[in-house]
């Protein structure tokens, strides 16, 4: 045995006797299985929630598409996990069209209030409030729904909501996860007006196993269905949204809603390793995980090892300088000057990788010299057809303000805008924000090879790099890749102005060893534990060969992946 495998080995030893609460005498599988991949021929649905992957694959089994089944299971899931998402928020894909055989993109994020400027924000506070009417910004999922359909839909708009409007007006049980953020979501939001009516209507938030029905979201779902999107920004929704914006305090209007319009964005493209990671430019932060790909490719990370010092300390310093440049120029295309070609050349990031100093953690982020809560699923059909994507209410049940007769709480999405005048993401009337949400998509040699995400904030480009190399460097497969204990570092700027600790602080999963922990702390990293923030991670691979779909889903969560 060389010294290169004997290493390996003893990082993987070491790992799984750190781990005494989890089984590993499965017959099957590598150190980080927690279950087999799920494998089928026909189609393939992975979502944050059992009972829409269900939805999707019975939209599958009908003859839908891809995009109808994920549009099926978006819908559901704003039911069954309104932590997460739903109609009040933005909306982020990636499709893959088996006939054109190429990637398309949508951005059907929101923009900010007209009426609401600049120096009425700044007048409000030094910071956007994370609830009530300020940083709430116009909804762009429904519209989102709509554009994916006319392009790549089959099935009718009330085939693909009817399952979601009978759940609602049954009622379905609320699972364990889903119960503890609601409880998590009431003390922030409780005081706004609709939300209490809408999910207590008992006087309590419902707890893991009871009935939860939401009738109202359920008209909503019919008007939209009989209706289509203009029910929603021209039609009685937007009128409802409005008088409740209006009694509320709020900025968005009626016209805010009727102006909206989603954009179809070209994917940007990267090599790693001989594969292809595609991500939506920004306002998304999406390039950021491209820009730490392209700074770990430089370096044998197989050699290091997984769970190696070496490794973990490497990969902290690229995303730190990836970081820096997300927080200074990620922002709305439309209000600035973008340098994404520049930022994810092989170019730029050798100048990057320079800065890296193996020994030691670096304490300030230093955006480079350029010129110029959550839900993912993925779903992919018997025509060959795949989809990524990823929609949100940014925190959780976002801003609390709540249209009480629409069964809905509208996003809080704009208080990601930056106050400092002059910075790339500062907020202006009609800009849409800088946004944390998004979906992936890999190809090789030009074909589809795997759809995925990992939902939480700011740990995406993270874990959409550690997605990767956990794959392509370290051998493991698609749920191997997921089950994996996870690195999270949490940085010292944001895309609001926002400044944090000198060089962040690193929360690593339970799993790595204590020897590794110990010698990133001599080399100046700071270490804080962390419970939950490590993402919510759905996939589905398809075999080049024989195009068989592997589906995979996140332990952590409710997730369910599953196929026909």
């Amino acid at each position: 045995m060389n010294k290169k495998t004997l290493r390996q080995v003893i990082y993987a030893a070491s790992i799984v006797i750190s781990l005494p609460s989890i089984a590993y005498d499965r017959i099957t599988g590598h150190n980080f299985a927690s279950r087999s991949e799920v494998i089928a021929s026909n189609g393939m649905a992975a979502t944050s929630q059992p009972l829409a992957t269900q939805v999707a694959l019975d939209i599958l089994k009908q003859g839908g598409t891809a995009v109808d089944a994920a549009i099926a299971a978006n819908a559901m899931l704003g039911l069954v996990e309104p932590t997460g998402c739903g109609i009040g928020g933005d909306l982020f894909a990636i499709v893959w069209d088996a006939s054109s055989k190429q990637l398309y993109g949508l951005n059907a994020s929101g923009r900010s209030p007209q009426s609401l400027s600049f120096d009425t924000l700044v007048s409000k506070g030094n910071r956007i409030d994370s609830y009530g009417p300020l940083p709430v910004s116009v909804p762009g999922a429904v519209d989102g729904w709509f554009e994916l359909h006319q392009k790549f839909g089959k099935l009718p708009m009330p085939t693909l909501l009817k399952p979601s409007i009978e759940y609602a007006e049954q009622g379905f049980p609320v699972s364990e996860l889903i119960a503890y953020y609601l409880q998590r979501s009431v003390e922030a939001r409780a005081q706004y007006e609709g939300f209490k009516e809408v999910f207590m209507p008992s006087g309590a938030m419902p707890k893991k196993g009871e009935i939860f029905k939401n009738p109202a979201l359920a008209k909503t779902y019919k008007l939209i269905a009989a209706q289509g999107r203009d029910a929603f920004y021209k039609g009685e929704i937007a009128k409802e949204i409005d008088r409740y914006m209006k009694k509320n305090g709020g900025y968005l209007s009626y016209e805010d809603l009727a102006n909206h319009r989603s954009e179809w964005v070209e994917p940007v493209g990267v090599d790693y390793r001989g594969y292809t990671l595609w991500e939506l430019p920004p306002n998304g932060q999406g390039i950021a995980a491209q820009q730490i790909l392209n700074i770990l490719e430089g370096y044998d990370l197989t050699a290091m090892g997984f769970g190696s010092p070496e490794y973990i300390h490497t990969f902290i310093e690229a995303k730190k300088l990836a970081f820096a440049d997300r927080a200074k120029y990620y922002a709305d295309p439309d209000f600035a000057d973008i340098p994404v070609e520049k930022l994810v050349s092989k170019q730029y990031a050798a100048q990057r990788r320079k800065l890296i100093d193996t020994n030691k953690a670096a304490k300030l982020d230093q955006a480079g010299p350029v010129e110029g809560d959550t839900i993912y699923l993925t779903t992919a059909d018997q025509y060959g057809n795949m989809v990524s994507l990823i929609q949100s209410n940014y925190r959780g049940m976002g801003s609390g303000m709540t249209p009480e007769k629409l069964g809905f709480v509208l996003q809080n999405r704009g208080e990601l805008f930056s106050l400092e005048k002059g910075h790339y993401n500062a907020y202006a009337p009609g800009k849409r924000p800088f946004h944390t949400i998004i979906p992936a998509f890999v190809t090789k040699d030009g074909k589809p090879w795997m759809s995925f995400g990992v939902m939480g904030g700011a740990t995406q480009p993270q874990m959409h790099a550690q997605i990767l190399i956990n794959m392509i460097d370290f051998g493991m497969n698609l749920q191997e890749a997921g089950d994996a204990p996870r690195i999270l570092h949490t940085g010292s700027s944001q895309p609001t102005g926002e400044k944090m600790l000198d060089g962040g602080y690193v929360s690593l999963e339970s799993g790595f060893p204590m020897e590794t922990r110990r010698e990133l702390i001599k080399k100046g990293h700071v270490l804080r534990d962390a419970v939950g923030p490590y993402g919510g991670y759905q996939a589905i691979l398809k075999d080049l060969k024989t195009g068989v779909y592997f589906g995979a889903s996140e332990t952590r969560k409710d997730g369910h992946a599953a196929g026909y």
